[in-house]
């Protein structure tokens, strides 16, 4: 795994996505968000979270589809069940995964934050798999770039999101990205 200059990773599965746009001028990532998501919820493995990133959710495909086909939302990155790793923006880019956020006073986290999706939900363990693909995405973007910092979605939006959830194991992840809170 390698990340490239155009800040496309080499080993990652891409299928860019629109919901994205260019960061601030001198805006660089420094917080890696960890964000739980499964589409339809609790269901791994299906084609759900790559058509919403790319907008070409079908609403009568599942009846949750309904409330969230029109959302125009990305992440930079996507951790699969089975650890295989798919990217949808460019990480020079800020990608639509926080919304309304805050981390130590500073508003609007997309714009100095990477994303990176979990293939799961709030209510189980992630897998092995998982956690070793993440280790090795976080400590290749730590040596690319200025992350200082890792957190959930839950600690940049608390009170509207709970992801990555209870079960997310935050001393694991700390320690093989070298980031701490």
């Amino acid at each position: 795994m390698a990340l490239g200059d155009d800040g496309w990773v080499r080993g990652a599965r891409q299928t860019p996505s629109p919901n994205c746009d260019e960061r601030e001028p001198g805006s660089a990532p420094e917080l890696l968000v960890i964000h739980n998501i499964s589409l339809p919820p609790y269901r791994y493995g299906g084609s759900g979270v790559e058509q919403l990133f790319s907008n070409r959710l079908d609403r009568a495909e599942h009846p949750y589809y309904q409330g969230v086909y029109q959302l125009r939302v990305s992440s930079h990155f996507f951790i699969r069940r089975d650890g295989q790793l798919l990217q949808f923006v460019p990480v020079g880019k800020r990608a639509w995964h926080a919304g309304v956020s805050s981390w130590r006073g500073r508003e609007k986290c997309n714009d100095f934050s990477i994303g990176v999706e979990m293939e799961g939900c709030d209510f189980e363990p992630f897998s092995e798999a998982q956690y070793r693909t993440l280790g090795a995405l976080s400590r290749e973007l730590r040596r690319a770039l200025p992350l200082s910092a890792i957190a959930g979605h839950e600690h940049i939006a608390p009170g509207r999101k709970t992801d990555p959830g209870p079960w997310f194991d935050w001393k694991r992840a700390q320690a093989d990205s070298g980031l701490g809170f």
